[in-house]
Order: structure tokens, then C-alpha cells, then sequence
């Protein structure tokens, strides 16, 4: 019976070995950090710029300059993690954030709020991430043999962060200023910067070959290299091509729309504790993810997605702040829980030599059609009214969902485990015709 009792415990010590070091609760603290700050813009956009008479538009373009700049430009960043020191670039870029929200803290609080140099601002915030955000794939196996435990350690910091961030934010907008919000969001880009300074990343594993030349002419063939292996992986730009609709018609829509509706109907508190829920349940999705291993990880990933349409559908339908904070939180269960599931499918099912350049690819091509939606929610919010085109985000989720399960590729993708993902990574890199058969 001793035997019996212990096995769960040593099971568990195994597990918090493959996932926890010293320099992978750096990187953790670093994204809990900044992801804390990011949590708080939404609130300090959409409260500050409705405070000095812009309205829906205005920050649904605000969201879209920030967007349009990480998408556009985010494949450039592959290549450039690909062949540079992905912690140098990340804490570079990290630097560069905290000079961008630092300066729109100061027009918050000097009152002087123009809507194209916020618009400029996030731009330049949205550079600097294109630049962060491809060495983020590649860190986290070089820091964790248990991937799919250390991107569920990292969704659940995220989570929580998303839960505490807005309601600060709210707080910070209620009792002192838009300014403050911006000056907070500053303060965790420094901190992320801290963190990724001690950072020690260790080698790229046996077999990795970093992009070499120089020149446009090198950069355009990685470039290249990089779009080839994604067409070789069919479940890859499937999804990718799926998330362009969801993109356009639910996410896109939903942020500034969501964001304008209950600030404007229920106050900055509100939506604080709207976006809290919704971080209680991308909490609790991680959590699942961390307990259920699927052997096909898509599918699994794509049912849990359903559950986002609660979020724009229980808003667009008008109901009361705990009803929407319902929705919200099922919304993020689903939304992390997928989130997790992707992950750790990109990053055992891509050789280790071009994961940054297909990442890079992925969230290109994931986010391309994000600030079309942004731009368009208040221009279609003006025709359809706001709560109708949130209705219509919410059926749509049940769209997106269904033509995922549809695609074979998709759903029959099996799991890789680290081990495994290391012998098949090389094959794949050199032979992309058998990896279409994936």
C-alpha cells in the first residue's frame, strides 16, 4: 500500500523535473510579467480614448496599428531568430516596448491624446513584438523536455495574469488615469527584460543547423525555406487558413467591441471583472492541459474551442455582468486549452532548425487577418449594430470549430512526443514530401 501511495508522488517530482529549472522560471516570470501588462492595454485604450470623445473606430484602429505591424513583419523576425541570439533579440525588443508605452503614458497624463500618434505607438509596440515573439517557439524546448507541461505552466501564469491585469487596469483607470495603465504596462516590460538578461538558453539539440549567408539574397532563401516546410505540413496551413475567417469575423470583432460595449453600458469595473473571468477560464483550461495527454491533440484542441462563442454571444446579447463573466470564463477555458494543444504540436512536430521561421509563419498567418477585423468592427458595429456582430462572432465560433474537425489532416494528427519529435524533426526538414502526409 506504501508502494501504491508514493507512485503518484514520484510521478509528479519526474514531471516537475522535465519542466522546472532555474532558468525556465525565469522565462516563466518573464511572460506571467508581460503578459500581466498586455492584459492591462485593452482597458486603457478603450477607456482613454472613449474619455477624450473618440469611440468604437477609433479604438479598434488603435488595436489594429499594434496588430496590422506584428503581423505584417513577424516572418522577417523568424528569419532573424533564426540566425541571431533569440535572447538578445528578445530583450532588445522588450527595451523597445518599454520606451513605446512609456511615451503613451505621458500623453495619457498630459491630457494631449491624438489619435494617430497612439496609432504610431502601437505600431512601433507591434515591431518590436514581431521581433520577440518567434524565439518564444524555440525557447521553450530548449528549456523544458516535458513541452507540453511547460507551455501549460506558461498558459496557466498567463491565465492568471489575464485574470489580476484587467481588474488592476480598471482600478488604475477608475481611481487615476488611463496614464497610469500605460506607465504599469511599461514597468513589466522592464521586468521581462530582467528576467531574460539572466537567462542561460542552452545549446540548439544534435543534428540543428542555424540559417547561414549573408545578404538579402541568404535571407530571401530562408525566407523561402521557412514557407516551403510550412506548405509541407497540411495540418499546419489548414488551421492557419481556418483561423483567417475566425480571425476576421469573431476575434477581431469581439476585442473592440467587447472592450467599448461594457465600458460603455457597465464602466471600466466592469469589464475588469468581465476580462477577469475570462482569465479564470484560460486558467482553468490550462490546468486541463497540463492533466489530459490526447493522442490526437487538434481535435481534442478544436472541441474545447466551441466554448468561445459564450464570450461575444452572452455581450452581444445584451445580458447582465455575471451572465457575461459566465461566458467569458467558458470562452477562455476553451481558448487556452486549444492554445496549448497548438503549441505543443508545432513545437514536436517541427525540426528544431526552422521552428522559429515556421512559428514566425504561423502567427503570421494566424494574426494576418486580425486588424481587418479590428478596423472593420466599428464601421460594421455603425451598420449592423454592435450587439448583432457580436451575435454573428459567436455562431461563426461553431463554424471555425466544425471545419477543423472536418479537414482529416487536422484531426488525425497524432501526438509526437519530445524523443520522438527529435528523430522525425531531421527527416522532415530535408524530405517535406513526407511530411505532407502528415
Amino acid at each position: 500500500m506504501a508502494g501504491t501511495a508514493s507512485q503518484p508522488v514520484r510521478d509528479g517530482a519526474k514531471a516537475a523535473r522535465a519542466v522546472w529549472s532555474r532558468d525556465f522560471a525565469l522565462f516563466f516570470t518573464a511572460r506571467a510579467v508581460a503578459r500581466l501588462g498586455d492584459t492591462m492595454l485593452p482597458v486603457a485604450l478603450a477607456a482613454g480614448l472613449l474619455q477624450h470623445g473618440y469611440g468604437a473606430g477609433a479604438v479598434g484602429l488603435a488595436m489594429a496599428s499594434t496588430a496590422a505591424a506584428f503581423a505584417g513583419l513577424v516572418v522577417f523576425g523568424g528569419v532573424l531568430a533564426d540566425r541571431f541570439s533569440t535572447r538578445r533579440l528578445m530583450i532588445g525588443a522588450d527595451l523597445v516596448r518599454l520606451g513605446t508605452q512609456a511615451l503613451a503614458a505621458v500623453l495619457f497624463f498630459s491630457g494631449h491624446v491624438v489619435l494617430w500618434q497612439i496609432c504610431a505607438i502601437g505600431f512601433a509596440n507591434g515591431v518590436a513584438s514581431a521581433v520577440f515573439q518567434p524565439g518564444v517557439a524555440s525557447t521553450v524546448p530548449r528549456l523544458a523536455a516535458d513541452i507540453q507541461g511547460a507551455n501549460g505552466a506558461i498558459r496557466v501564469a498567463e491565465s492568471a495574469a489575464q485574470l489580476a491585469g484587467p481588474a488592476v487596469a480598471g482600478l488604475l483607470v477608475g481611481f487615476a488615469s488611463p496614464g497610469g495603465v500605460f506607465a504599469a504596462h511599461a514597468t513589466t516590460y522592464a521586468v521581462s527584460a530582467g528576467c531574460l538578461l539572466l537567462l542561460r538558453l542552452p545549446p540548439l539539440p544534435p543534428g540543428s543547423r542555424a540559417a547561414s549567408g549573408h545578404g538579402t539574397r541568404a535571407f530571401r532563401a530562408d525566407l523561402v525555406q521557412g514557407w516551403r516546410e510550412f506548405l509541407a505540413r497540411r495540418w499546419l496551413w489548414s488551421v492557419i487558413a481556418v483561423w483567417c475567417v475566425y480571425m476576421i469575423a469573431v476575434w477581431g470583432p469581439t476585442v473592440p467591441l467587447v472592450a467599448t460595449e461594457v465600458v460603455r453600458e457597465h464602466g471600466p469595473r466592469a469589464y475588469g471583472l468581465v476580462n477577469s473571468a475570462l482569465g479564470a477560464g484560460t486558467v482553468v483550461g490550462g490546468l486541463l492541459a497540463l492533466r489530459l495527454r490526447p493522442l490526437r491533440m487538434l481535435r481534442a484542441g478544436a472541441i474545447a474551442l466551441v466554448g468561445f462563442a459564450a464570450f461575444p454571444a452572452s455581450v452581444g446579447a445584451g445580458l447582465g455582468v455575471p451572465a457575461m463573466a459566465a461566458g467569458a470564463a467558458v470562452a477562455g477555458a476553451g481558448m487556452s486549452f486549444w492554445g496549448v494543444m497548438w503549441a505543443t504540436s508545432v513545437q514536436t512536430q517541427v525540426p528544431p532548425d526552422v521552428l522559429n521561421r515556421i512559428h514566425a509563419y504561423d502567427v503570421a498567418g494566424s494574426l494576418a487577418m486580425m486588424p481587418v477585423g479590428q478596423a472593420l468592427a466599428g464601421p460594421a458595429a455603425a451598420a449592423l449594430g454592435a450587439g448583432h456582430v457580436l451575435l454573428g462572432a459567436g455562431a461563426i465560433t461553431f463554424f471555425v470549430c466544425a471545419s477543423l474537425l472536418l479537414i482529416p489532416a487536422v484531426r488525425g494528427l497524432v501526438r509526437v512526443e519530445p524523443a520522438a519529435a527529435g528523430s522525425r524533426g531531421t527527416p522532415a526538414a530535408t524530405a517535406p514530401s513526407s511530411a505532407r502526409k502528415c
